[in-house]
């Protein structure tokens, strides 16, 4: 049995040239990114413009007072990926002690109390004064742009306003000022604008422009205008009045000052494992990253046939590998020691892969670690607080991404950009948070913090518990893909837990079955959802795989067959990929973007 080749067809081509490639959720930040490529500026440059755009396009996808994680290759050291973490830690008096007292089983996923300090800003700063080339307000003139002369809005962008109206209206009406001006939902296509968030980006520029003799002294004054000035202060003051939370309860924010000026971004090592003559390199497991190389990992010891999405074997066996390697997120994965060497070691791995039978699992099997104790999470088939019982709260917006509740709860919604430049350096970054419908709009930034914390338990014993100055296990979690030493493909996805199961199925499509990027990217998807979910109000579905019906009839019905509790999505729904890529031999690059939501674009030349 050979590996299924798709037809001819792709919704565009794969992008291909010598100069340079970005790809990412929305056009305007890939336009963005591949006009400071054009005007001289590096793949970090670019990626740090088209991050502060998405901002302001994408506000229902991420924000100023969100997260950013990020993998990257120099020109200098293009076999040495390094992660650039942008995801703050939880406040000081964020303790399981104070959320028990406030009433809550589990951390909210809408309101300040789920909000970790913001470190998305700093990441993009720091990334910009170390390895950038460009001034700061160069970079941020589209951003500042985009905000103060207005922007077309996304139509998913109203649905989301629309989703939340209510909330807004009755509750965060800091937030119906930004998004609603005048009592309406702009329509999609309309201009907005954000007038504060544009002022915002003009002070932390003045911050620079004061004295500072350097670019890098100007970047690095922007920062700390960030953490110890007007933002932090603004943020603390406003969110330490009680709101509305997704629990259907009202609570004040526990961030203060010294938790925004405590925080910076930081450089990590990445996490790597060797598949198919190929090093792919993750974060650590305080992220999620390293599920996607334990289930190469265990899928590394089959035939390649059985590696193929397309099949039922294939769906079958890689959909089985992933709740294997979840499983061991939810016990093992966290900001605390990790035996990672264990869990992606080949006898560990061919352990796991014995477990994968000819039916679906519904059962959670986490494996055992030596001198470690797995921690079992709450398994919530359902799960509604009594006081979101017949509000509307209790049902998302679709299968597919993205998913809103009436109660601002957000499952997964995140962007993503990748670049490449004609030197070779090259960036993969998933910024996330910060959602318009994630906490009250702060009056004077124009944005508010993100949910992150919503990723940790209020029970005790789990590396994720939530803990003062710990952060949250996150979700985000972009990739690079190493040939002989040499960066060759950056790529990521939004998506939540999906992020790393869409990737997966890029990963085994071009790198075992031959597939160009743009045909990988175009290819029916699946996830499981028999895991334990990162989001509010964390629920799994034993045995449950969601699936695009492009997959075909023959293959959905034997998943069922097999035991897979299989929900349909639609055709073109699931999966949000892009990816760049260079060649190291011939400096030929390409580019891919999702056509889904005829959002995603690539450009590049």
């Amino acid at each position: 049995m050979t590996y299924t080749i798709p037809d001819e067809f792709t919704s565009r081509p794969t992008l291909q040239g010598t100069f340079g490639m970005s790809a990412s959720t929305h056009w305007l930040a890939t336009a963005s990114a591949q006009a400071v490529l054009e005007r001289g500026g590096n793949a970090f440059d670019a990626a740090c413009a088209a991050g502060f755009v998405l901002h302001v396009v994408e506000p229902h996808l991420n924000g100023p007072g969100g997260d950013m994680t990020a993998l990257f290759t120099t020109a200098e050291r293009p076999s040495q990926p390094v992660v650039l973490m942008g995801q703050g830690p939880a406040p000081a008096a964020a303790t399981r002690e104070h959320y028990l007292a406030e009433g809550l089983e589990l951390v909210p996923g809408a309101g300040a109390l789920a909000a970790a300090v913001p470190a998305a800003v700093d990441a993009w700063l720091m990334l910009l004064k170390d390895h950038g080339s460009w001034e700061l307000d160069a970079v941020l003139e589209f951003a500042i742009g985009y905000a103060r002369n207005g922007h077309p809005m996304l139509a998913r962008v109203g649905t989301t306003i629309a989703t939340v109206a209510d909330l807004f209206t009755e509750h965060w009406p800091s937030s119906a000022d930004v998004w609603m001006p005048g009592g309406k939902i702009p329509q999609a296509g309309e201009l907005i604008r954000n007038e504060a968030y544009a002022t915002v980006l003009d002070r932390l520029i003045a911050a620079g422009a004061n004295g500072a003799t350097s670019r890098e002294a100007r970047i690095e004054a922007a920062r700390r205008e960030w953490a110890e000035g007007f933002v932090a202060k603004a943020a603390v003051d406003f969110l330490a009045a009680p709101h509305r939370h997704s629990s259907g309860t009202d609570h004040a924010g526990v961030m203060d000052l010294a938790d925004f000026a405590n925080c910076e971004a930081a450089y990590d090592e990445p996490a790597t494992l060797e598949f198919r003559g190929h090093t792919i390199a993750k974060t650590g497991p305080w992220g999620q990253g390293p599920v996607l190389l334990q289930t190469l990992a265990i899928l590394s010891g089959f035939d390649d046939e059985r590696l193929d999405p397309s099949t039922a074997l294939g769906a079958h066996t890689i959909l089985e590998a992933q709740k294997l390697a979840f499983a061991d997120r939810d016990a093992y994965y966290g900001d605390a020691n990790v035996d990672l060497d264990y869990l992606l070691s080949e006898d560990y791995a061919a352990s796991r892969r014995a477990l994968i039978g000819e039916r679906a699992s519904t059962e959670y099997r986490p494996g055992a670690v030596p001198g470690s104790t797995p921690f079992f999470p709450p398994l919530r088939t359902e799960y509604l607080p009594p006081a979101l019982v017949g509000s509307g709260g209790g049902t998302f917006a679709g299968v597919g991404e993205p998913t809103v509740r009436a109660s601002g709860v957000t499952r997964g919604d995140t962007c993503h950009i990748d670049v490449v430049d004609q030197w070779g350096n090259m960036i993969s970054a998933t910024p996330s948070g910060g959602w318009l419908q994630s906490s009250p709009a702060i009056p004077e930034l124009g944005f508010c913090l993100g949910t992150r914390l919503q990723m940790t338990w209020l029970e005790e014993g789990a590396p994720s518990s939530l803990e003062p100055g710990k952060r949250p296990r996150t979700t985000l979690t972009p990739t690079l893909v190493l040939k002989d030493g040499v960066a060759v493909t950056a790529l990521g996805s939004p998506g939540g837990d999906q992020q790393d199961q869409w990737q997966l199925l890029f990963l085994l499509r071009t790198l075992v079955g031959g597939y160009t990027p743009q045909q990988a990217v175009d290819a029916p998807a699946l996830h499981t959802t028999s895991i334990a979910g990162s989001f509010w109000p964390r629920t799994w579905t034993p045995g449950g795989a969601v699936v695009e019906d492009r997959l075909g009839a023959d293959v959905i019905e034997d998943l069922e067959r097999r035991g897979h509790v299989v929900t349909r999505a639609g055709d073109w729904s699931l999966g949000r990929l892009s990816s760049v890529g260079r060649d190291k031999h011939t400096g030929l690059l390409t580019a891919s973007a999702n056509p889904r939501g005829a959002q995603g674009y690539a450009a590049g030349r």
